[in-house]
C-alpha cells in the first residue's frame, strides 16, 4: 500500500513537470518528465494491482 501511495505522487509530480514544461517550451525537458511520468503511472497500477489481487496461496488454504 505505501509503495503504490508514493508512485501515485511521483506520477503526479512529474506530470506536473511534464505540463509545465510543455507550456514552456522546453523539447528535451518536456519529453523526460513524461517518459518519467509514464514509468511512474506504470509502477503505480503495478502496486495497485498486487495490492488488490493479493497472494493466491493465502486464498486457496483459506
Amino acid at each position: 500500500m505505501k509503495a503504490h501511495k508514493y508512485w501515485s505522487v511521483g506520477a503526479l509530480i512529474t506530470m506536473t513537470g511534464t505540463f509545465y514544461t510543455g507550456y514552456k517550451g522546453l523539447k528535451p525537458s518536456h519529453k523526460y518528465f513524461a517518459l518519467s511520468s509514464m514509468f511512474c503511472m506504470a509502477m503505480a497500477t503495478y502496486t495497485g494491482h498486487k495490492m488488490i489481487s493479493g497472494n493466491r496461496k493465502e486464498k486457496v488454504e483459506k
